[in-house]
Formats: structure tokens, C-alpha cells, sequence
């Protein structure tokens, strides 16, 4: 099973986007399942719902994190490769998207409670999200 293909299934089974595309990767990197559920929990919906920034693009940002960010700080120390490749994701999902924002991916501005409510009485996020989840899950192991 592809990463994108596990990634799917996790978020179809109801994990969240970010938690879905940062699961796909933890094993690689050394961070269990469970951890990386725990991580990634908070940035769901935009961010806590709030319908910012996707989660399955914050997913993507904590495994380019995992790969790049740096352990040290110090002369020489920076994190600009890791800049550099969340730059890269968010340009190629805009391209893919048309946004990375969750509110616009959804046509629902789910920070607030009446229009989350009707998106998900629509199934919005089940039309929507597998595809942002396997598009956030390819970028990202292209990136890698």
C-alpha cells in the first residue's frame, strides 16, 4: 500500500487530515503511530477548526519537519531547508487545489458552528478531503 493509499484509509477510517498525512511518514522517521496521531490532532479542520491552513498540508509541514528541522541550535544551525520545502508543498498544493486553506477547500467557513455543522451534515469533508489528503501525502514524499 502506497503512503498515499495508507494516508487515505486512515482519514477515511476518522483520523483527521493531519493526522492522517503525518501518520503515513512517523514510522520512517522513528515516531510511533500514536505519537504522531497526538501531534498531529490539534490541526485538523484549519487548524482547530478554524478553517486556516488545511490539515492535510499542517500534516505535511510536520513531516517535512521530521525530515529537516534541526536538533541543535547554534553558528551553521538553521532551518531554512525545511522553509524552502514547506514553501515548495504549499505552492504545489495551491497549484493541485486551487487554496490551501481548509474554509475555501470546503466552501464552509467551519469556524463557525452553524456552517460546520452543515458541512458535515452534507458530508463535505468526505467529498473533500481524501483528495487533499492524497494530494498533501504525494507532494510531500516527492519533497523528501
Amino acid at each position: 500500500m502506497s503512503k498515499a493509499d495508507n494516508a487515505e484509509a486512515m482519514f477515511l477510517k476518522g483520523f483527521n487530515c493531519s493526522q492522517s498525512v503525518a501518520c503515513a511518514f512517523a514510522e520512517e522517521f522513528g515516531l510511533d503511530k500514536a505519537m504522531a496521531c497526538r501531534v498531529a490532532a490539534a490541526f485538523g479542520g484549519g487548524i482547530g477548526h478554524l478553517g486556516e491552513a488545511c490539515g492535510s498540508v499542517t500534516g505535511a509541514v510536520i513531516v517535512i519537519g521530521l525530515k529537516y528541522g534541526i536538533t541543535e541550535a547554534g553558528p551553521g544551525k538553521s532551518n531554512a531547508e525545511a522553509y524552502k520545502k514547506v514553501q515548495q508543498l504549499v505552492e504545489q498544493f495551491k497549484a493541485r487545489n486551487g487554496t490551501h486553506l481548509c474554509k475555501e477547500l470546503l466552501g464552509f467557513d467551519i469556524d463557525s458552528k452553524e456552517q460546520l455543522k452543515a458541512a458535515l451534515k452534507q458530508g463535505i469533508p468526505q467529498k473533500v478531503c481524501p483528495k487533499t489528503v492524497r494530494d498533501a501525502t504525494e507532494i510531500v514524499e516527492g519533497l523528501i
